[in-house]
């Protein structure tokens, strides 16, 4: 694999106390782009319907992953070590997600169920979301958050996986070791994400085709 850059940037473990500034990172982050075009149509409206998805993301990966960020906050990424054997939500998240999403549950739905038929089913980290604050894109901050995550990965020998949601992201995560698969699609005509892979020594990639 090819390790990402050495960076000097700090990276520490959030708490509940980042989880606001955090949530302006999330939302801004993720606001443009194919997948966000797709779910809510309404870039005034995306944003509202985002404040409460994010603010859900952050609650569950503080309950039951960990989210990374950088010491002045700029960017995050959420992060869940998956079991080979997929696990039910916890109590009551289906509602929390029909509150959450309202009259778009149901493409938010369906980008859920789409990740979960090709996520691989052996033991694995998870890479959820990683966002950089607009104005501190390009300056390193999502290239340290990976960084950090592969020596994670490496410590506990585990390989990884995420979706990435354009093709510029997926060319990014392959420059720094992620190999591909073939996209998978949105239904009514929505874009491709494409499932990656990071592997260890022993961890070969597996088949995430449909």
């Amino acid at each position: 694999m090819s390790p990402a850059q050495p960076t000097s940037m700090t990276i520490r473990r959030a708490t509940g106390d980042d989880a606001v500034p955090l949530l302006r990172v999330f939302v801004n982050a993720f606001l443009d782009g194919p997948v966000a075009d797709w779910l809510i149509e309404d870039r005034t409206e995306r944003g509202f319907v985002y404040e409460r998805y994010f603010r859900l993301m952050l609650r569950e990966a503080f309950a039951g992953g960990w989210v990374d960020t950088t010491a002045d906050l700029s960017g995050a990424a959420i992060w869940y070590r998956r079991p080979a054997t997929p696990v039910d939500p916890p109590p009551g998240y289906k509602d929390d997600m029909a509150y959450a999403t309202g009259r778009h549950h149901t493409r938010f739905g369906w980008l859920a169920d789409l990740f979960d038929k090709r996520r691989p089913r052996i033991e694995h980290l998870y890479l959820a979301f990683i966002a950089v604050a607009p104005e501190h894109q390009g300056k390193g901050v999502g290239t340290a958050l990976l960084a950090h995550g592969h020596a994670h990965m490496d410590e506990v020998g585990l390989p990884g996986y995420l979706e990435a949601s354009n093709e510029n992201n997926m060319r990014l995560y392959e420059r720094l070791g992620w190999q591909p698969s073939p996209p998978m699609f949105l239904p009514k005509a929505g874009p491709p994400c494409w499932p990656m892979w990071r592997s260890q020594p022993d961890s070969a990639a597996p088949d995430v085709t449909p």
